[in-house]
């Protein structure tokens, strides 16, 4: 047996369904401009920075060769908040992984350069020594740590979120989602998830999920708000950030993202480059200061830290 899928929306009509999906979009772009919670701006008022690290940067090889004398040069891809997005100039990138990179880049003494790429060419960025960096939401995998080494930074979770006011409490563990009808994404380690967790289930007798797909996120939290679902299953920290902007939605449960295996992100760079332990160095007082957790707290993804940072730790199996 599989899990039943579905990727239609039906019972609207054209118009009302448009309708909903630009007044969502309406309401959260007030809040985006708005809301303290939610800075896009390009001045980024509230942007935490930090002074010099002489650990950290007695820890940078003397080897290393920087791209750019004076600066730290990151790749980022721009995606949405909180993890990454393009300000209201359409230009300045904000989010969580520009903070961190910012405060990474003012304990190593060196002004920050972000420099935006796809997220299937950021390996070649680093590769190629177009950056001296990646901080852009990269999970740490075994395969991935024969290239590169890398600095663990945030958990990585994916979770489930429900309506406010829906009557389900805990998505925690398989049996949990049995006959439910959840939203998730598809080509992701959430859809692999749901998916595993739906084989066990059907193994054992339960009722099968019913697995959502939509493109956009405001079809997403239509679908959910309008019954058509009952939990959205994705990156926690976006789905987070929504739930605290918007107030419509809830957590009911987080999953690491490697499950059953624990995964972690981390800022990536050159294998034996000599970068990786003053990376994690900096983080690590970072994380003993509070600058750490404040610069999370900003984005609401204090569920999310780390206790402490780790040069390649150990990475989701090769598969």
């Amino acid at each position: 047996m599989h899990a039943q899928r579905s990727s239609r929306f039906t019972g609207l009509t054209a118009s009302v369904f448009l309708g909903a999906i630009a007044s969502i979009a309406l309401g959260f772009s007030t809040l985006a401009l708005a809301g303290e919670a939610l800075d896009l701006s390009p001045q980024q008022p509230g942007r935490i920075r930090v002074d010099k690290d002489p650990a950290a940067i007695k820890a940078i090889s003397p080897n290393f060769h920087f791209v750019k004398e004076g600066t730290l040069t990151v790749a980022i891809h721009p995606t949405i908040p909180p993890i990454s997005t393009y300000a209201t100039d359409a230009k300045t990138i904000v989010g969580y992984d520009a903070d961190l990179a910012q405060v990474v880049a003012d304990s190593l003494g060196r002004k920050l350069e972000l420099v935006p790429v796809s997220w299937a060419d950021w390996p070649l960025a680093l590769e190629s020594g177009k950056v001296d960096a990646v901080l852009s939401n990269v999970t740490v995998t075994e395969a991935r740590k024969q290239k590169f080494d890398f600095s663990s930074y945030r958990q990585d979770k994916v979770g489930f979120y429900v309506k406010s006011d829906s009557k389900i409490t805990s998505l925690k563990e398989p049996k949990d989602v049995a006959g439910l009808r959840i939203i998730t994404d598809s080509g992701t380690n959430q859809e692999k998830i749901l998916l595993a967790w739906d084989k066990e289930n059907v193994a054992h007798g339960l009722k099968p999920v019913e697995v959502q797909y939509y493109d956009e996120v405001a079809v997403k939290n239509l679908a959910l708000q309008a019954g058509r679902a009952d939990a959205i299953f994705s990156v926690n920290a976006t789905q987070a950030y929504q739930a605290a902007l918007q107030g419509k939605t809830r957590l009911a449960g987080t999953v690491s993202g490697g499950w059953p295996r624990t995964a972690e992100l981390a800022i990536a760079t050159r294998k034996g480059s000599g970068l990786a332990d003053s990376f994690t160095t900096s983080l690590n007082d970072l994380i003993a200061s509070g600058v750490y957790t404040r610069v999370l707290d900003r984005w609401n993804l204090g569920s999310e830290a780390i206790t402490k940072s780790a040069t390649n730790p150990p990475g989701l199996p090769n598969l």
